[in-house]
């Protein structure tokens, strides 16, 4: 290992990377690193507006960019993303599956409609759009997708219990995925975030929000530009041999 190979491990240049999810927060902020890194970038999340802005903000960074406002739930939406991504740049390598429903309902409440709608956000999007990116993902000499999940899926979460759920299933997921992809190239991980200063969170009550913050051993929000690193490890050829493994990057929530 010399100097220019290790520049090397976290350059995306002539790679396409796919972040749902990526108008705001995180997926906003891994949407930067990866142009900084050199790929071009689509985002995807439902608002229209959002899209087209972020759309401008990554192309002013010097990067190529699209936005494609897109309902995870919504099955056919997944399969324009995907379609409207390799018909602009001929070409997918990187799936980040950000996008996420927090709808909260208490155990002994839940409602079949709150249930399907945080299901059909959180696990069946993620993973029908890694099937519908799985033609191209095929053809790329570096392929990865990277799932965002949760430190939830690791605890008991009695107040937002269907989205720890459908984490931990999204979690359970990556593991299959990446056993059943490793023979044809592509490698496929998880991120699972601990409290991390975003809308999601701001959503909160102010004394949830300080007792989510303080919950961890480093006793703080993270910052959405925290989770950069981790995302461009996973998602890059530093993390060459690195395949079903999940990176709890929660300031030690989880540990705690």
């Amino acid at each position: 290992m010399d100097r220019d190979r290790l520049r090397t491990l976290f350059d995306l240049s002539g790679r396409v990377a796919l972040v749902t999810g990526g108008t705001r927060g995180i997926g906003r902020a891994v949407a930067e690193g990866f142009v900084a890194a050199g790929a071009k970038v689509v985002v995807a999340s439902r608002k229209p507006e959002a899209c087209a802005e972020t759309e401008k903000h990554l192309t002013a960074m010097g990067g190529e960019a699209l936005g494609v406002a897109t309902h995870m739930g919504e099955i056919e939406a997944l399969r324009a993303l995907v379609a409207r991504t390799v018909d602009r740049f001929g070409r997918l390598d990187i799936v980040v599956n950000n996008a996420a429903n927090a709808l909260r309902q208490d155990i002994g409440a839940f409602t079949t409609e709150a249930w399907e709608k945080s299901f059909d956000v959180n696990l069946r999007g993620p993973i029908f759009l890694v099937q519908e990116a799985l033609p191209h993902l095929e053809k790329s000499p570096s392929a990865s997708v990277v799932n965002v999940v949760s430190a939830a899926a690791f605890l008991a979460s009695p107040f937002q219990a269907i989205y720890g759920a459908g984490k931990a299933a999204l979690l359970h997921f990556t593991r299959s995925l990446a056993a059943d992809f490793a023979p044809r190239g592509i490698r496929v991980n998880a991120l699972a975030p601990g409290t991390v200063d975003t809308d999601m969170v701001r959503n909160n009550t102010p004394e949830i929000q300080k007792a989510m913050a303080g919950a961890s051993f480093l006793r703080r929000a993270a910052h959405p530009d925290e989770m950069v690193g981790p995302v461009l490890f996973l998602a890059s050829d530093a993390s060459s041999f690195v395949t079903g493994q999940v990176l709890i990057a929660d300031g030690g929530l989880v540990s705690r």
